[in-house]
């Protein structure tokens, strides 16, 4: 297994330098139909309900651990790769598959800033075609609770001056003016940054420059412990990996607020706070 327990980030570029090494694993978060249009030159294809159990009210949560070992195999992963996550929308499915490895006990994970849309607009190849899994592959998974939030943990969170929870959804969302659950608002004391703020489009979908300042601004930074969401973790997929990247102490609340706000006896403020 990888030790490192680093997440970095690499512009396409330097990874395009690195295509040959024989140790390198890419991986595509994308549906089956991008993947096989285009991808990077040997990737390989994780499609993002692969990433959630899909079972509501909270379709977001983690998967169990025999769909978890069904993924990684299909990936062809191995323990010691050097794994770089991508998407083509600027980070939420790379991120939530940050989050995954992190979980099943690969931490040292490269993000490749802006994916598909930053690899393109550098004038660097695309492969087409289907992703031919491994089938003798099998990963056995080892599950790693620290990076998940449940909501225990977020009830203690919100009594807690150290804690940070996060909300990544939109304002509007965050607020209780739009409703995605049978319940709408935010956690009492969250705090709101909308994930469309973490990446740039100005910039082909690279994270956004100077963004620890505004981080910095709304007391994130400076939290001795993160708790991250959104609807159903894809957004706060990115919002972790940003956390990750900056070294915070981030985790994610995988049940979101379609497991909150579908709820009866979780506290729920209004309002823009």
């Amino acid at each position: 297994m990888s030790t490192d327990t680093s997440a970095v980030i690499i512009e396409p570029e330097a990874l395009y330098d690195r295509l040959n090494d024989p140790n390198l694993l890419l991986v595509q978060v994308t549906s089956r139909e991008v993947f096989e249009q285009a991808h990077l030159p040997g990737a390989v294809l994780v499609e993002p309900r692969d990433l959630v159990c899909g079972e509501p009210p909270a379709p977001g949560r983690l998967p169990d651990e025999t769909r978890l070992g069904t993924m990684l195999a299909s990936m062809n992963y191995d323990p010691g790769s050097d794994i770089v996550v991508y998407d083509d929308e600027g980070g939420g499915w790379a991120g939530r598959m940050a989050w995954t490895l992190d979980i099943i006990g690969h931490p040292g994970w490269t993000y490749l800033n802006g994916g598909m849309h930053a690899w393109q607009h550098a004038g660097l190849p695309f492969e087409s075609g289907p992703h031919t899994p491994d089938n003798s592959v099998h990963v056995e998974v080892n599950i790693d609770t620290g990076p998940i939030a449940e909501i225990e943990d977020v009830l203690a969170a919100i009594e807690d001056p150290d804690q940070v929870i996060w909300d990544v959804r939109s304002a509007e969302e965050y607020a209780g003016t739009k409703q995605n659950a049978a319940r709408a608002g935010h956690i009492p004391g969250a705090v709101n940054l909308d994930w469309m703020m973490l990446k740039d489009p100005s910039r082909n979908m690279r994270l956004t420059e100077g963004i620890a300042a505004r981080l910095t601004e709304l007391g994130i930074m400076q939290a001795a412990d993160i708790i991250t969401h959104c609807q159903s973790h894809h957004r706060s997929g990115l919002s972790y990996m940003l956390g990750r990247l900056l070294g915070l102490p981030i985790r994610a609340y995988h049940g979101s607020w379609s497991e909150w706000g579908n709820r009866e006896d979780t506290p729920i403020e209004v309002g823009s706070g």
